[in-house]
């Protein structure tokens, strides 16, 4: 049995080799003739799986260590008996913590008081109600908009687009990129999207650079109508727009799902996955050890601190997110470079948090964001 993994896919190294010929290979350069005698594929968005990669090779199965799928071409694959799955959810939690930290920023940045805003989710899939319950935790308003969720479930809990815009001030899209279809998401923020938004409302996208029109937002915020903007996605990545990232407030190399927790839980996922079809004996496989934060523990004296203050000094003990905003900006050349080697981060679960002083309410928003918590 022989199994061609993507090279930067961490936790994996080691574990399939005494079951299989486990061969690792850049996730870009994978190509037809490394996949003729292969029988299973492992990979990272940066392989496209479709025709020109798989016809004619041994390929039965793949699996994507990623939340995303739109790299693979499933309709290929199911009239080929290829079978394919993704790792749906596992950077959730990962997306939920970037979010946090681009609200941490814009809130300093802006002078918002964020308990007063209301925040748009666009998709509210694994990913977008993670950040819809960290948004309400914080006391925010969230609108939900999801058109395939509302279909099955009900208007009840949802939202039209055009309420989004209407009543939103920032809005941060969670969506897949669909191409084509009822719920196509291919350039939905194009030109008449972004005419409808106001000069004092914020956009946020990191879900896929294709699902936004770059001359459209080029345009939007060249017009100096937009509060603020953050892109964690680009069209064309890696050879981003280098306009569009001088006009936005933060720019990140597609890093937002890159925590070591969702990694790992994107690694394991593919693992298993491998082992049920093939039948082996990794049903239950999990790293043996993610490594832990730089300081773990973090006490703070909550004394004259509102919970907006405490909310930002948790994050930002957890996240920076203008440590990669400065590291695109000083080399937009090396986009895939800084995401092969992203550095160490781990999600809130990963952090003790001791409190002094801490009211109810404050011991409450932090175990609901999900630290460890204890009183002093």
């Amino acid at each position: 049995m022989k199994i061609v993994v993507d090279k930067k896919i961490p936790f994996i190294n080691g574990v399939l080799e005494k079951r299989a010929d486990v061969v690792y290979l850049e996730g870009r350069e994978i190509s037809r003739r490394d996949l003729l005698t292969t029988d299973a594929l492992i990979v990272r968005t940066r392989t496209k799986c479709n025709r020109d990669l798989l016809e004619g090779t041994s390929v039965r199965f793949i699996a994507s260590a990623t939340i995303g799928f739109d790299h693979i071409d499933t309709s290929f694959c199911e009239a080929n008996g290829i079978f394919w799955t993704n790792a749906a959810g596992c950077n959730s939690s990962s997306v939920q913590q970037y979010i946090g930290g681009a609200l941490v920023h814009l809130a300093h940045k802006l002078n918002l008081t964020l308990a007063e805003k209301t925040i748009g989710v666009v998709g509210a899939g694994n990913v977008g109600s993670k950040v819809a319950k960290l948004c309400e935790t914080i006391g925010m308003r969230v609108l939900l908009n999801d058109p395939p969720r509302e279909r099955k479930e009900g208007s009840n809990n949802f939202v039209s687009l055009e309420k989004i815009v209407d009543e939103s001030d920032i809005i941060t899209l969670h969506v897949p990129l669909n191409r084509d279809g009822i719920d196509k998401t291919l350039h939905m923020g194009n030109e008449g999207f972004f005419s409808k938004l106001n000069k004092d409302q914020v956009f946020i996208n990191s879900s896929r650079g294709e699902v936004v029109d770059t001359s459209a937002l080029k345009s939007y915020l060249r017009s100096r109508k937009a509060k603020a903007c953050v892109l964690d996605v680009w069209e064309h990545e890696p050879e981003i727009d280098r306009e569009l990232l001088d006009l936005v407030d933060i720019g990140t190399p597609h890093i937002a799902g890159y925590s070591a927790d969702g990694k790992a839980k994107g690694t394991s996922m593919s693992v298993q996955a491998l082992s049920r079809f093939f039948g082996l004996d990794l049903n239950a496989w999990i790293p043996d050890a993610v490594p832990p934060p730089e300081h773990p523990i973090l006490e703070l004296d909550c004394r004259g601190l509102n919970q907006q203050a405490v909310f930002g000094q948790l994050v930002r003990h957890t996240y920076d997110i203008r440590a990669d905003d400065r590291r695109l900006r000083e080399s937009p050349k090396t986009f895939e470079k800084q995401r092969g080697e992203y550095p160490l981060r781990r999600e809130f679960a990963a952090y003790t948090v001791r409190l002094r002083n801490a009211t109810d309410g404050t011991l409450a928003l932090v175990r609901d964001l999900g630290f460890h918590v204890s009183a002093l």
